[in-house]
């Protein structure tokens, strides 16, 4: 009997590209964008190479990102004004309802996904309407949620992101998606959001920190596995068209268990503290920033995503397609 010897395979780089297992596409990749009412860009200190983008240069960042192949965005508002209810997030004049009709004009064929939520909206920085006691109202926070993902999709946005972890949100959008005259618009849930210390530069750029308290009480413990099943498929069940983790590197394990529950398809978040690290450690020299990204984006698609919102959306499609 011969002896195998798996290592044949490996010999030169052109073997290896043919046998390999797992393969990045540009068409996996969505590009989170910071839009802002600011009438200049300037780079978000914690997120290296991450900037604000003002209106007048949104059109021309997208451009930038679809000639590399991407076709998906989503979108992240930074609003003029806060309140205790998070009033600007309903704003037809809003940043967000302004960047998508903006956007939808110049690309007809871009998938718009907007980020739901009231933390970048609010003064306290939490994701819900807060009652006298300081925690979520949530019958109030749902309405509110209804209003924003209706004037989303009614500038032009495609999909929907609700990122509020408040039991329900799915359903309440889809009723209001389905009786509004938009049962063609998705829903993209994110169902399985932990609460994960890996958020803060991205708290930092819109400056979302909850200013008492914190978010564990909606938010999902880090330990829980079956909380995250079961947020999942509810989230299916109610009318989610595609079911996201986040974080995504910390979470592999429940990125592949979502994948093996859901019929719809998954996808995961490297988020902020994932991207500020592998940078920051580039920046010093001690990794190398390039083949990191590339092994990090592989392992999130290898665990079993077919969608990575990625901040290195732009960077890795260079790599992918050169």
């Amino acid at each position: 009997m011969s002896l195998q010897k798996p290592s044949r395979l490996r010999r030169k780089a052109s073997l290896r590209n043919l046998v390999r297992e797992t393969r990045l596409s540009v068409d996996d990749l969505i590009r989170p964008i910071f839009v802002t009412h600011r009438n200049k860009r300037f780079e978000i200190k914690s997120m290296p190479g991450q900037f604000h983008f003002p209106l007048d240069e949104i059109e021309e960042t997208i451009e930038a990102t679809m000639k590399l192949g991407i076709n998906g965005i989503i979108l992240f508002g930074i609003p003029e004004t806060k309140d205790e209810m998070g009033t600007d997030c309903v704003n037809k004049n809003g940043i967000i309802q302004q960047a998508v009709k903006k956007i939808r004009g110049s690309f007809p064929e871009l998938i718009i996904i907007t980020d739901a939520c009231f933390c970048q909206y609010t003064i306290h920085g939490h994701c819900g309407i807060l009652d006298k006691n300081r925690s979520i109202d949530r019958k109030s926070s749902l309405k509110q949620l209804q209003k924003q993902a209706l004037s989303h999709v009614g500038a032009g946005a495609d999909f929907v992101a609700p990122s509020c972890m408040i039991d329900g949100m799915v359903k309440y959008i889809r009723e209001a998606f389905d009786n509004n005259g938009y049962e063609n618009r998705g829903i993209l849930s994110y169902a399985v959001k932990y609460g994960s210390a890996f958020y803060g530069p991205f708290r930092d750029a819109v400056d979302s920190a909850p200013r008492d308290g914190d978010r564990k009480s909606y938010q999902m413990d880090p330990g829980n596995v079956r909380e995250a099943l079961k947020e999942a498929q509810i989230d299916e069940n109610e009318g989610a068209d595609i079911i996201m983790v986040k974080p995504a590197l910390p979470y592999l394990d429940i990125i592949r268990l979502v994948k093996n529950q859901v019929c719809c398809p998954v996808a995961a978040y490297q988020v902020s503290g994932e991207y500020a690290m592998i940078k920051a450690a580039a920046q010093n020299n001690w990794i190398d920033e390039d083949e990191s990204m590339i092994e990090s984006l592989l392992g999130i698609k290898r665990a079993g995503a077919d969608i990575i919102i990625t901040y290195f959306a732009d960077a890795a499609a260079k790599l992918i397609t050169s």
